[in-house]
């Protein structure tokens, strides 16, 4: 098979979708024949969903992408149902209510002539389901799925003939961890037998940059002095990618020294573990009661005029086990008297209370992997559901210690974090005992990640409140409520889950090659493949007319004649048909380079 063969036949494959999202172009015929405009049909999407996701999914197709897209929902009244129906209705798009995704629902929406069709219900099973119906109903349409379990979705990848299965958790995970330990993101994406990452530019060495990400966090792909970078991983930094073999032997290196580390602070510091143990009010009232017993004490030496060891003795030995009164007595002795008696009654039950309770706890604590104890120097993260159970395991895999929080004992992750050794503490995360009980006044980041905005920035105020320099990350849906947020309330960072995500959604569905996603502070930037097609307007050209095209940078260029990949080409290197640019770029940044190489005529767009 020659190398012209295999070139032609990946054009006519990606000839038509390129021209799908295109605008109406034209063709230039020979010389004194009519020109004619031919108008590109703009692409049918179907998205099932009512979450943010679903939300944030559908504004991305409609405001960035000449696309018609149908939403399936359960209703336009709940979650996020009103602003989806706002925003087709604005766009002239469709709103189909339906409790289930199925092939009644599919077909009123009308899958049978659709293009791709986005499920991100947040049900892997569900969506699993749904998918295969939908394939019976329109065997040709593209799928993209939205699943936790990533390898039960590549097990099943075999069974469609065209899907693509992401997890926005996965995406919006390494963020939410970089934030929590003030470190870049890691970001880290395979290209043409390269490994590159992201990182700061004083932590790599100049020959290994490949690329400007951004200044300040603020301007994207700046063209000099950018501080964050992508750059190249050789083997002699520290930032390589760690193999996904080695992860096993250092998450149990990390999870023995943890435990050394707790066997050394019960020797130095029993009490504290014992104060882990049992509660407040049970130690609140046994103290109440020893004072009373000191009080008492005194009260007898001082009226017997005998010293304070015989005065415990009797108070001790004699008032603590009943003896008859003295009528004698002055009356604040027998006051006191009166009152050990009391004491006496109460004491017992307490101390055997007390006990049961220490006891009871360090059996549930064994039970359920979690040790009831004061810890320092760890991450707390809240909410244990997609997005938190990725960022705790990866807290957990870089060795960081880490409690987490969530008011259902059943959520998601529970029994990950069990398996792995993780405290886990039930509660509302809200209720400043149980941040309390997660030692939240002494740990180093508090990552508040659950689906409720509400209940995340009264979690987030109460960490504040309990630790005024504490280092908060914020899931927020609404950016410019989280930006508000940060300046008014200090929160070091906020994200948003399906603003990380919902791009790769989107260029997913239009079968678009995303092969990767960058988060820089509440924005995205893509990493992306992109071929140049014959007769596009930057077939013959050199890079930098690419790089002119506004937020775009060329990382390297694969030919397809020698099957070789140039990095980091000159400005001056032409680009011809059959090349596969690889570049960094925003979505508007994408958008304007697929215009240019999607095979139109230039001029007459």
């Amino acid at each position: 098979m020659t190398s012209e063969s295999w070139l032609m036949r990946r054009l006519r494959g990606n000839l038509p979708r390129v021209q799908a999202i295109t605008r109406p172009w034209t063709i230039e015929p020979a010389a004194g024949a009519e020109r004619h405009v031919v108008h590109a049909p703009a692409k049918r999407v179907v998205v099932c969903g009512d979450d943010a996701l679903a939300h944030r999914l559908v504004g991305e197709l409609l405001q960035q992408y000449d696309v018609h897209v149908t939403a399936i929902l359960p209703s336009v009244k709940r979650r996020h149902g009103p602003d989806i129906a706002k925003l087709l209705a604005e766009h002239g798009g469709r709103v189909v209510e339906a409790e289930r995704f199925d092939t009644e629902s599919f077909e009123r929406a009308g899958l049978a002539g659709a293009d791709a069709l986005a499920l991100v219900k947040q049900d892997d099973i569900g969506n699993l389901d749904a998918a295969l119906q939908a394939q019976e109903l329109n065997p040709r349409i593209r799928l993209v799925i939205r699943m936790f379990n990533l390898r039960l979705g590549h097990s099943v990848r075999r069974n469609f003939a065209d899907v693509r299965v992401l997890s926005d958790a996965q995406m919006a995970a390494p963020a939410f961890v970089s934030e929590a330990l003030g470190e870049v993101a890691p970001v880290h994406v395979r290209v043409a037998q390269r490994t590159l990452f992201v990182a700061r530019r004083t932590e790599v060495r100049p020959d290994d940059i490949v690329c400007g990400l951004a200044r300040d966090d603020a301007e994207l792909l700046p063209k000099d002095d950018a501080d964050l970078v992508l750059a190249v991983a050789t083997g002699e930094r520290a930032a390589t990618v760690i193999e996904r073999g080695d992860r096993p032997d250092r998450t149990r290196a990390a999870r023995d020294g943890r435990l050394r580390r707790w066997w050394r602070r019960q020797l130095h510091s029993p009490l504290r573990t014992l104060r882990g143990l049992v509660s407040r009010k049970l130690w609140a009232t046994a103290l109440v009661l020893l004072a009373m017993l000191v009080a008492g004490t005194w009260v007898i030496a001082h009226y017997k005029h005998i010293s304070w060891w015989n005065a415990a003795y009797v108070t001790l030995l004699a008032e603590l086990t009943g003896a008859s009164p003295e009528l004698e007595s002055h009356w604040q002795e027998k006051l006191v008297t009166t009152m050990l008696g009391l004491v006496n009654v109460a004491l017992i039950p307490v101390i055997t209370a007390a006990v049961v309770e220490a006891v009871v706890n360090a059996r549930l604590a064994i039970a359920l992997g979690r040790l009831r104890e004061p810890v320092s120097g760890h991450v707390v993260v809240v909410g244990l559901g997609n997005v938190g159970t990725r960022v705790m395991h990866s807290f957990v895999d870089l060795g960081v210690p880490v409690v987490v929080i969530d008011r259902n004992e059943n959520a998601r992750g529970a029994e990950a974090a069990r398996t792995r050794g993780v405290p886990f503490i039930v509660g509302d995360a809200s209720n400043v005992e149980t941040l309390r009980a997660a030692s939240v006044d002494t740990c180093r980041a508090l990552v508040v990640v659950s689906t409720d905005d509400q209940a995340n920035l009264e979690a987030a105020l109460e960490g504040r409140a309990l630790k005024p320099d504490l280092r908060v990350i914020l899931r927020l849906f609404d950016g410019r409520f989280a930006d508000r947020v940060q300046r008014a309330f200090g929160v070091t960072a906020s994200r948003s889950v399906s603003y990380l995500a919902a791009p790769a959604f989107a260029a997913a569905l239009l079968e678009r090659e995303v092969i990767g996603t960058i988060p820089v502070g509440r924005r995205v930037l893509l990493l992306a493949e992109v071929p140049i097609v014959a007769g596009s307007r930057l077939d013959g050209r050199p890079v930098d007319a690419a790089q002119d095209i506004g937020e775009v940078r060329v990382l390297a260029v694969a030919t397809d004649e020698e099957r070789q990949t140039v990095w980091a080409p000159p400005a001056a290197y032409v680009l011809k048909a059959g090349d596969l640019l690889t570049v960094v770029t925003t979505r508007l940044g994408l958008g304007g380079l697929l215009a240019h190489t999607g095979g139109t005529v230039d001029g007459y767009r």
